[in-house]
């Protein structure tokens, strides 16, 4: 692989992940199962959050689950919408490793 190659892909990769998705049951996958919340493109594989992840945090990556989050309806004044949809991606980490999201805001 070329270093321009490389590259590409590596910025390609920077923006699989879109922001940490921290709720309730993300905080509890974190403590009970090792599990961090990511929300991601939607047209991100598994492979690509999978490697996002090991390039951005350093960590190794045991599973990736993946759920399609659908967009709720909503009015804005009169007019009815809707959001738009979006995908949430579950990542495992091997025994021993941890993300630090508070470090990684700034």
């Amino acid at each position: 692989m070329t270093a321009v190659a490389s590259k590409l892909s590596q910025e390609r990769l920077i923006n699989v992940l879109v922001a940490p998705h921290v709720t309730e049951k993300s905080a509890l996958a974190m403590q009970n199962s090792n599990q961090y919340a990511f929300r991601v493109r939607r047209d991100a594989a598994k492979p690509d959050i999978k490697a996002a992840v090991e390039l951005m945090f350093q960590v190794k990556v045991e599973s990736v689950n993946v759920v399609n989050e659908p967009g709720k309806v909503r009015r804005f004044g009169k007019t009815p919408g809707r959001t738009q949809d979006w995908k949430k991606a579950y990542v495992r980490l091997a025994p021993g490793q941890t993300i630090d999201l508070e470090a990684r805001k700034a």
